[in-house]
């Protein structure tokens, strides 16, 4: 079956090149519309947010944004704020980045912090130590 049957970004190589540099125009506008703070949430007050990925699904409708708010702190709150707030940031989004269709917003938080300081703990741990001294 040839690429153009099988759909945009569906094999098993990952995303395809469109995908990928759709995903980055809307984490630079996103970042961009976080830095000027207007976001009206009592979570969002104060809170400096940092988009680390945006997904594309391979119809571009939808768009998983992945934030981790500064420190990690109040993180259930801040990504609920922004899932409120996802209509008005759809708005402000619209008139930075030029598609046919601008994909439907749905904020999560990244796990990959906290999986980057388990893996550390795992590499510090005496256990692990006593095997790196070996040699």
């Amino acid at each position: 079956m040839s690429k153009s049957h099988r759909g945009e970004g569906s094999d098993d190589r990952g995303p395809s090149h469109r995908l990928l540099r759709v995903g980055e125009n809307l984490r630079h506008a996103l970042s961009e519309i976080f830095a000027r703070g207007e976001l009206r949430d009592p979570s969002l007050d104060g809170v400096s947010v940092t988009v680390t990925e945006v997904r594309c699904s391979p119809d571009l409708r939808n768009a998983t944004i992945f934030v981790m708010p500064l420190g990690g702190v109040h993180e259930k709150d801040v990504v609920d704020g922004l899932n409120r707030c996802s209509k008005y940031i759809r708005g402000q989004l619209s008139r930075m980045v030029r598609m046919k269709y601008l994909p439907n917003l749905k904020f999560t938080s990244d796990g990959s912090f906290g999986e980057a300081d388990h893996i550390e703990e795992l590499l510090h741990s005496p256990h692990v130590a006593q095997d790196l001294d070996k040699d």
